[in-house]
């Protein structure tokens, strides 16, 4: 019996962020403040699911303007030509999340931890479905190759970017 669920995004409820090393010493947070996604399940399981994703690279905010433009520019995500960042999901077992995430013109499998944390009724009805996924990438994989060397010869940003995505679903009548 096909009984399928279609969920969105609740963008009140849900951040997504990424953190990266900044000069080895410290870590950067930044969010994308523009994003979208839909899930598809059988009924409330959500073992099987399919997850689709994207956010607006031009979104990107590190709570500094120069930081955000320089990251918008073609030594990152080239905001103007690439405007989208997004992920498709393969497979969602319950734990591990595989899919494929695509930044500029690259696209490649990764897999992500991911918490299913329940499904909730809220006071207004609507039923919600909670997600913590975290993971690692590196982001010359996905040609954001911009690096500087300070004076001490240590490298400004790191490749190994870590995703920290905290999603609310809501179920679509």
């Amino acid at each position: 019996m096909n009984n399928n669920t279609n969920w969105s995004i609740d963008n009140a409820h849900s951040e997504i962020a990424f953190k990266v090393k900044h000069m080895m010493i410290s870590t950067v947070t930044g969010h994308f403040e523009d994003f979208q996604a839909t899930a598809k399940t059988n009924g409330d399981d959500f073992n099987g699911a399919s997850l689709d994703f994207s956010a607006k690279t031009a979104s990107i905010n590190t709570k500094n303007d120069d930081r955000d433009t320089h990251l918008k520019s073609d030594d990152f995500f080239n905001s103007e030509k690439f405007p989208d960042l997004k992920f498709t999901s393969k497979s969602f077992d319950g734990n591990k999340l595989t899919g494929n995430l695509t930044i500029r013109d690259v696209t490649k499998e990764v897999t992500l931890n991911a918490e299913f944390n329940g499904v909730a009724v809220d006071p207004y009805g609507q039923t919600k479905a909670g997600f913590e996924i975290n993971g690692e990438i590196s982001r010359k994989d996905f040609n954001l190759t911009w690096n500087g060397i300070t004076e001490a010869g240590s490298i400004v940003v790191s490749d190994k970017v870590r995703l920290v995505v905290d999603v609310q679903f809501i179920k679509q009548a």
